[in-house]
């Protein structure tokens, strides 16, 4: 396309000259051999040639018919051009999008306390958007207007490098301008983003605590949180929006206050005799040619400079350090002997409180560990660190006399089911959520099912265990969640069970289900218990009471309540 972009200023030139120089077309030769300053007067020459044996109309509607081609073939490439660039922009974008999903899957659960869901949806979706819009979108001009610049500039260079001067003062001054006016635009644009994430983070809260927002009368207040978000985003916009469509009216106005200095120079040049009219509108349309790419440079730069900041915000996820296995990781099959906790304290990052301090217990293959505590004991922190959710600072955790920071992360994690006390599904069906991913059978995940006292339910659904579930899964009671959350663990059929809370939004019928269902499942089986129901934990082989990040009780159910303490206490609150 840039090719035949060239090509037609040259063809102006024989064309104007037939048309307005009353005399006939000169055909002989220039005096001087061929050389880059003669180009143009052989080109005329041999073009003047051809036609001199036709009439003067005849010889216009050749020159004519030969203009239409050459920019019917530059349309036509231009077409092609673009054609073939859409799936390269899509492409980068897919790419972009599947690296920053998968990356946000490896990140550690660390990165997500001081991030709010929102601006990290902003970062997937709308700063994504923006680099489409912005960068991609004129890729093609990054590529093309520079052959289109040069091969201008080229042919500018051939008719009178005093002219091309302006040009290239045009070019410089315009750089200067632009580019001290985008760098502001690329720090506001960054704001934006950011902004735009917060409000995505206030709608993404507003839509989980609905009930709470409703029965609490907090819908003014939530309005008016809103609006001060909305409001900042809308100021910052607009003065991003400002700066970027200032680029064209600043370029269009230097343009024509250079062509304003072209034509009172170069009319000289032609009134004296120096260049003809053909050449000197030729170079006129060959400037235009220029003003167009610098034109099309300046927008692609303000918006380049718009798009590198939703970049830098992507850029700063995908540079997170990962999920990663140490160098000395080795496999792990098969869990033989006991889960050892030896001197473990933990405190979150960005805190200073210690959320564990000097945990010691030791659980053999086959037991089940109860968890008991008020809440912020640090019972949930004990079983993220053994998922190595999170690095230990202090101490180990063991499996098999092995540290886990030097197992593999996919084989510890193998090892070990969760269900938590939130009951976490996904929009898809009850199937897909029990499987969830797992090569399986109906008859297992109907077998899950049944243990987990799920079947049932499922089998009132419309679909039965093709029943969609909806967002969270909205379509079921609490109790059928944790229900469906528990049949999953069950078909992983880990060798260690962990039981987060699992039987809390149950029923006192399901419970009771369950609870049979359970205990036959965590029979021979490595079990981790965080509960407050007597029920749950007085089976327990060992009981540890936490408190304050501190393990100050352990034993059975019958050894802790002979003692005075925590637990005989914690038992005679369950009796009231």
């Amino acid at each position: 396309m840039a090719v035949f972009m060239v090509v037609n200023i040259p063809l102006f030139i024989p064309l104007l000259e037939t048309v307005f120089r009353p005399e006939s077309v000169s055909v002989h030769p220039p005096d001087a051999p061929l050389s880059f300053g003669t180009a143009i007067d052989y080109f005329t020459y041999h073009f003047n040639t051809f036609i001199s044996q036709f009439s003067r109309q005849k010889a216009v509607g050749i020159l004519t018919f030969f203009i239409v081609i050459s920019f019917f073939f530059k349309n036509l490439f231009r077409y092609l051009a673009l054609y073939f660039i859409a799936p390269v922009r899509t492409g980068i974008i897919r790419d972009l999008r599947g690296k920053l999903y998968r990356k946000l899957i490896v990140l550690p659960m660390g990165f997500f306390n001081d991030q709010q869901k929102g601006d990290i949806m902003s970062r997937l979706t709308g700063d994504l958007q923006e680099v489409e819009w912005s960068i991609l979108n004129v890729i093609e001009s990054i590529f093309r207007e520079p052959l289109v610049l040069i091969g201008s500039l080229v042919f500018m260079l051939m008719i009178s490098w005093k002219l091309t001067l302006f040009v290239l003062v045009l070019i410089l001054f315009t750089g200067v301008i632009i580019g001290g006016i985008s760098r502001k635009l690329r720090q506001q644009s960054g704001e934006a983003q950011s902004t735009l994430g917060q409000i995505l983070s206030i709608l993404e809260e507003t839509l989980s605590g609905l009930r709470v927002i409703k029965g609490f009368r907090a819908k003014q207040y939530l309005e008016g949180i809103f609006d001060r978000r909305n409001e900042r985003y809308r100021s910052v916009l607009t003065r991003v929006l400002r700066r970027k469509d200032l680029s064209s009216p600043l370029s269009e106005f230097l343009g024509i206050a250079i062509v304003a200095v072209l034509i009172w120079y170069g009319s000289g040049l032609v009134l004296s005799g120096k260049m003809t009219a053909g050449t000197f509108f030729a170079f006129l349309f060959a400037f235009y040619n220029v003003i167009d790419p610098v034109k099309s440079f300046s927008t692609a730069y303000y918006s380049i400079q718009k798009g590198l900041a939703a970049l830098e915000r992507i850029d700063k996820v995908l540079s997170q350090p990962e999920e990663a296995d140490s160098p000395q990781a080795q496999p792990f099959h098969t869990f033989q002997k006991a889960v050892t906790f030896q001197g473990v304290s933990y405190t979150y990052p960005g805190t200073t409180s210690e959320v564990l301090h000097d945990i010691n217990i030791t659980l053999p293959r086959g037991k089940t560990l109860a968890l008991v505590g008020s809440s912020g004991a640090g019972k949930t922190t004990m079983v993220d660190l053994l998922f190595r959710f999170y690095n230990i600072e202090q101490g180990e955790i063991r499996l098999d006399d092995v540290p886990i920071s030097h197992l593999r992360l996919d084989d510890l994690r193998s090892q070990m089911a969760i269900v938590t006390q939130h009951p976490i599904l996904f929009n898809d069906t009850v199937y897909n959520n029990i499987a969830f991913g797992r090569p399986t059978t109906p008859q297992e995940v109907q077998k899950a099912a049944e243990i987990a006292n799920a079947h049932d339910f499922i089998q009132k659904l419309e679909h039965g265990y093709q029943s969609n579930i909806g967002d969270g899964g909205q379509k079921l009671s609490g109790g059928q969640r944790q229900r469906l959350t528990i049949a999953r663990a069950i078909l992983k059929n880990p060798s260690i069970l962990v039981l987060d809370e699992a039987t809390s939004a149950l029923d006192a019928e399901s419970e009771r289900l369950v609870q049979n269902a359970l205990e036959q499942v965590m029979c021979d089986r490595t079990s981790i218990v965080i509960a407050h129901r007597l029920s749950t934990i007085q089976r327990a082989d060992i009981i540890a009471v936490m408190k304050e990040g501190r393990i100050i009780q352990q034993g059975t159910h019958e050894s802790l309540l002979r003692e005075e303490g925590e637990y005989r206490r914690f038992v005679s609150l369950q009796s009231l």
